[in-house]
């Protein structure tokens, strides 16, 4: 039984099932595409005792095509009543579903819109086919490997059967949760995923199994399925965690570039470990100049790090990144995955670790716009989960809510944008610092502001930037409470900072930066908070 919307290559299945002496049903489209490419079929209307009725909504809804996907062909007393009724056994359905997703996302999508291109007799027919164990083909991606079984083996495995069997009930769950998604208008929600990924446990080693879902979201060119190892083991739960970090903090720091200087893309680079930057550059003139400048962020942290570039990594490159991110410049640092566009064999050779414990993970769109992740964010909470927009905000500089405490200065503008964006993606709180066009300090994760602040100052002189403080920038992804963090951060030599505003000692914190001649940029805790990973 045939009723695809998707009829790309669909004479040729036909004809070689047909070749393998099996009969064919079709619905009116797709019967019509048959007969023009002259492949002998029935059209179901035949079976069913007429047309397509309802404008078209009842086509496949009968009880004779239900009855010849249920029917247990095994059953005697099922083949004699089939025989008395002259109807046959369905042995396998080839069916897609009208593009639901496609008329929701439509711009001005209506509820009357959005009906008409939902499906009823395909997703019933289909759950028919399942539950009476045929053949049900309901993924295009499917079809080849099906059609070569039959071929070969004359049938398909029990095994491929169920396979089969579980697709077609998870993509009509799928089809009915976006139905009901969409209708709910925020009353339901949920996702679902396939597992394109195992890893061999999840955050530590107790718990397995663990592995990487795709939700199918073919428009994300960034999705983690995305992205594939061209050397080394697959990534674990960690690595995918911190690499879902990294993109977010790569998008905006680009995202923010182009906003506020100049509408390219800049070369862009951020370093992570255990989900929060530990190196960032952006905004070099050169490869070399960002892989060293990431690489010199915090040489301590970076050891067993990951690290994603949006340009192509080279063997030359591969060795500065090697040998910066080191205190000891005769050995090399060691790293637990690098992400570019793509790797040459030098930079292969200098990257690879014995243990092939290095990743080298390539995706070609790196060299274009990282777009940001505009999805909704789920988090699994005891008994149900949460749901919110994403991270999206992005700093402009020129926005009319922006205040701007002392003169303005562009040239430290580009510094604080990188503040922002990797303080803004880091586990809040957070107080980020940043000095020529590279992280330095990034105190994260605090239970107080100050605390954040300390941090910050503590780790860039942990990592040999204890003479950069003098002239830096830091950000702070809420309000300050009191005058107590923006006091230490003066008292090191910062000389700008972006905060928020909000608090009620905000005029306190102005006052003070004014006096010690450090520049202030705030805008409303309301728009700018860069709270993330609560």
């Amino acid at each position: 039984m045939f009723s695809v919307s998707n009829k790309e290559g669909l004479p040729d299945l036909a004809r070689r099932l047909v070749g393998l002496e099996w009969r064919l049903l079709a619905s009116g489209g797709t019967a019509k595409v048959l007969r023009e490419a002259g492949i002998p079929v029935k059209d179901v209307a035949e079976l069913v005792g007429g047309g397509a009725i309802l404008g078209h909504r009842v086509v496949t809804l009968s009880r004779e095509l239900h009855a010849g996907l249920l029917a247990d062909p095994n059953n005697p007393d099922h083949v004699k009543e089939m025989e008395k009724l002259g109807l046959p056994i369905i042995g396998m359905v080839v069916c897609d579903f009208y593009p639901l997703q496609d008329a929701i996302a439509t711009a001005g999508a209506t509820i009357d819109s959005v009906v008409e291109q939902t499906d009823i007799g395909g997703p019933c027919m289909v759950r028919s086919g399942a539950k009476g164990g045929r053949i049900v083909v309901c993924r295009f991606e499917d079809r080849e490997w099906v059609l070569r079984e039959l071929e070969e083996t004359g049938d398909i495995s029990p095994e491929s059967r169920e396979k089969l069997r579980a697709r077609a009930e998870f993509v009509v769950a799928r089809y009915v949760l976006d139905s009901a998604i969409y209708h709910g208008q925020g009353q339901f929600d949920g996702m679902m995923g396939e597992l394109v990924l195992p890893a061999k446990y999840g955050e530590n080693a107790s718990q397995s199994p663990a592995g990487l879902f795709s939700t199918g979201v073919a428009s994300d060119p960034f999705a983690l399925d995305q992205f594939h190892v061209q050397v080394g083991m697959l990534p674990s739960y960690n690595n995918l965690c911190d690499l879902d970090r990294q993109l977010q903090t790569l998008s905006h720091m680009t995202k923010g570039f182009r906003v506020n200087f100049w509408d390219r893309k800049p070369l862009a680079a951020v370093g992570v470990k255990h989900g929060n930057a530990c190196g960032a550059a952006l905004g070099f003139d050169t490869p070399e100049e960002t892989v060293i400048a990431v690489a010199r962020g915090d040489r301590q942290a970076i050891f067993g790090g990951w690290l994603v570039f949006n340009f192509p990594i080279t063997g030359d490159l591969a060795e500065s990144l090697a040998r910066e991110a080191t205190f000891d410049p005769t050995s090399k640092q060691l790293f637990d995955g690098v992400v570019a566009p793509s790797f040459d064999q030098g930079a292969v050779e200098v990257l690879q670790r014995r243990t092939d414990k290095c990743r080298l993970v390539v995706h070609p769109a790196l060299c274009g716009d990282v777009r940001l992740d505009t999805a909704k964010r789920y988090r699994y909470v005891r008994g149900g989960f949460l749901v919110q927009p994403n991270y999206t905000f992005v700093l402009d500089f020129n926005d009319p809510r922006m205040r701007v405490f002392g003169l303005r200065d562009k040239r430290l503008e580009l510094d604080l944008l990188l503040a922002w964006a990797v303080g803004a993606t880091s586990n809040s709180n957070t107080v980020t610092i940043v000095r020529g066009k590279m992280l330095i300090g990034n105190g994260v994760a605090q239970h107080s502001r100050v605390g954040a602040a300390g941090v910050a100052l503590g780790r860039a002189r942990d990592a040999g930037h204890g003479d950069k403080l003098p002239g830096a920038v830091a950000y702070s992804d809420s309000f300050f409470p009191f005058p107590d963090a923006v006091e230490r951060l003066i008292d090191a030599g910062i000389t700008a900072i972006f905060s928020t505003s909000g608090a009620g000692r905000d005029r306190e914190i102005q006052d003070l930066c004014v006096r010690n001649n450090v520049l202030l940029y705030q805008l409303p805790d309301s728009v700018a908070r860069g709270f993330c990973g609560h």
